[in-house]
């Protein structure tokens, strides 16, 4: 064979390679980013139970009388910002899921406060109703918890690899982005004072 043959071919086996190896990687590119998108939708679910949930509950406080009257408007105002935050799954970046993040705390203080109110309500605090939909909104905020790790975990896998050579040269050209994760809210580090009066 002539030299500018072997160069040629050497050449064009180069490029073959380039070329399997970037399909590769798009397709497990692909693949990582509709488990990303998965697993936000499954975040989605589990917060979408608390706010289907939260009607049931307010109506439950309601029919005790004189309850307080702006720890449920509360509760109802944060549900309704909450329920209008919208994140498209192919744009999960950090700031996207700080806005998400931020609308469903205020919704989990708002809930927290009720809880905490109807603590002083000894006919509340026995209603059968009201002690299920209590144990159903503390399992859905445990789910919730459970989703977002996973959520965190599918997130890392795919910015792990959409960051690593070669890949990285191929998320560029194609268009991966990295993900945002769920982080800790601020004053998470610490601990709750609790006080008995």
């Amino acid at each position: 064979m002539k030299r500018g043959t072997i160069i040629l071919l050497v050449i064009l086996g180069a490029f073959l390679l380039l070329i399997f190896n970037g399909c590769g990687s798009y397709n497990n590119m692909v693949s990582k980013q509709e488990a990303t998108s998965a697993a936000w939708g499954q975040v989605e679910n589990v917060y979408q139970r608390r706010l289907d949930l939260i009607p049931n509950l307010v109506n439950t406080v309601k029919g005790v009388a004189n309850f307080e009257q702006k720890t449920l408007t509360d509760v109802i105002n944060a549900r309704a910002s909450a329920s209008q935050m919208k994140v498209d799954a192919s744009k999960l970046s950090p700031e996207q899921i700080q806005k998400f993040q931020s609308s469903q705390g205020e919704l989990s203080q708002a809930l927290g406060r009720l809880m905490v109110v109807a603590e002083q309500y000894p006919q509340l605090k026995a209603t059968q109703n009201f002690l299920e939909l209590q144990s159903q909104l503390e399992g859905t905020e445990n789910r919730i918890a459970v989703e977002r790790q996973k959520f965190n975990e599918v997130v890392k896998d795919y910015n792990t690899y959409v960051r690593k050579f070669p890949q990285v040269l191929y998320a560029g050209i194609f268009g991966f982005d990295k993900k945002g994760y769920f982080e800790a809210t601020t004053g998470a580090d610490k601990a709750p004072e609790v006080k008995f009066e």
